[in-house]
């Protein structure tokens, strides 16, 4: 078992997490039950997966978790993109997320390729 408060990984993912909030915060009032729900939801999978596959008693299950969490990081990064299409998001702020989701994204893959 992992110890998920002491992976980068997780540390990472969490303040992601309140990078999201912070940004679909302004998004239309119109959008709280539509995309910024769904990126909200998202954001906070990445965290829980990691943190609950650390409570796995076998580097099988972990990896799992950490596969679900890798599949939520593509779905925001799908959503964050559909949020520029819709101008609910300007360039400059979608390419530092998408550059600090890629960060997190490499770190988990890497680290869930060293636990086979």
């Amino acid at each position: 078992m992992h110890r998920f408060k002491d992976l980068e990984i997780w540390r990472l993912s969490r303040k992601f997490c309140s990078d999201i909030y912070e940004t679909t915060s302004s998004f239309p009032e119109t959008e709280k039950f539509g995309i910024t729900s769904q990126l909200r939801r998202a954001s906070i999978s990445v965290p829980s997966n990691i943190a609950e596959g650390c409570s796995r008693k076998s580097n099988k299950d972990f990896s799992r978790f950490l596969e679900i969490a890798i599949g939520s990081m593509y779905e925001i990064e799908t959503q964050l993109l559909i949020s520029n299409d819709l101008n609910f998001i300007k360039s400059k702020e979608l390419n530092i997320l998408l550059q600090n989701l890629d960060i997190i994204l490499k770190m988990t893959s890497k680290f869930k390729s060293s636990l086979k």
